[in-house]
């Protein structure tokens, strides 16, 4: 019985070394994670040796003989065995209980320095943004061995975020915001996936994680920036062009109006906050020479705060410059 057991757990412990049953482990917390699944695996190989090695020991010792008709002799419980089979299990579960317990504290501790990045899922895409940068991305992008906290919202129904090499996996709920902490620490391009069935193009739901040195992060982050700045620069270009052309001057529109300011000379060497106070209360200060109550007071509610945004920014690099 001793025999087969060994021989059974040692088939078992062959397979289970030899065949690369995971993707590789390339974040802090997927070693964590593999190790509470390894645990748990040698314990449910052990039991199945165990099991296999008295089946096949019962099945040869006391197999019926070929012309043994006979009933087996009746016999009463072992209660000895049957408190053993009863402990050892609750024993291991406890056990399993206890350490998995302890693993997932330590994933979901947030460290006191890290960084954040909201991520948002939608049908059937992700988005990811930066909060610092002020910048939202189709990729995710993570400097190497530094703790990142990944806030995760859904738009519409429940998605999941899972990266298989980081093994950490958490759900995006309507409604609420949850979190899961990742400290990548193998450089290399990887795939975010949804792991919950989300709609007809679920299986389509897919971006890329990068993951960058420090100073390739920076770059990548940079380079973000810049695209933004312009995609929000030639948005506020077409926006001022459809709104406030008709009234302003401005060399860089093209525009030639004079209902209102020249605002290349108006807002020449003036801020940001200035520019938005002028767009959403434009009777806040009258320039000389023209009259209050002529602009329209609502551009602060029919313009969307990204517009608003896009708008101020373009005001603030091109008045005064043409």
């Amino acid at each position: 019985m001793v025999l087969v057991g060994v021989a059974v757990g040692g088939a078992l412990a062959l397979v289970a070394v030899l065949i690369p049953w995971l993707p590789s482990a390339d974040s802090s917390e997927a070693h964590k994670v593999d190790d509470v699944y390894w645990f748990v695996t040698i314990i449910c190989m052990a039991i199945f040796a165990l099991v296999a090695g008295v089946s096949v020991y019962a099945i040869w010792k006391f197999r019926a003989a070929p012309d043994d008709e006979e009933d087996g002799s009746p016999i009463h419980g072992h209660t000895g065995l049957e408190v053993v089979w009863t402990a050892v299990p609750a024993a291991l579960v406890t056990a399993i209980s206890i350490y998995s317990g302890v693993v997932l504290v330590q994933v979901e501790r947030i460290p006191a320095e890290h960084r954040v990045i909201e991520v948002t899922a939608q049908q059937f895409a992700w988005s990811f943004t930066y909060p610092e940068a002020k910048v939202t991305s189709g990729q995710l992008a993570l400097p190497i061995n530094q703790p990142v906290e990944l806030k995760l919202t859904a738009k519409d129904v429940i998605h999941s975020f899972w990266v298989p090499e980081w093994r950490m996996k958490k759900d995006a709920v309507p409604g609420i915001e949850t979190d899961v902490i990742v400290t990548p620490t193998k450089l290399g391009t990887f795939t975010v996936i949804c792991t919950e069935l989300c709609g007809l193009g679920h299986a389509a739901m897919r971006a890329q994680a990068l993951v960058l040195t420090q100073a390739g992060f920076e770059r990548w982050l940079n380079k973000e920036k810049e695209a933004a700045a312009a995609a929000g620069s030639a948005q506020g270009k077409t926006l001022f062009t459809q709104q406030c052309g008709t009234c302003h001057t401005l060399a860089d529109a093209g525009t030639t109006a004079e209902v209102g300011p020249d605002l290349d000379k108006v807002l020449a060497g003036k801020n940001a906050d200035f520019i938005r106070k002028s767009i959403v209360d434009p009777n806040a200060e009258i320039a000389p020479g023209f009259q209050p109550s002529v602009m329209p007071g609502n551009f602060g509610e029919s313009l969307s705060q990204q517009q608003l945004d896009s708008l101020v920014e373009y005001l603030l690099d091109t008045a005064g410059k043409g």
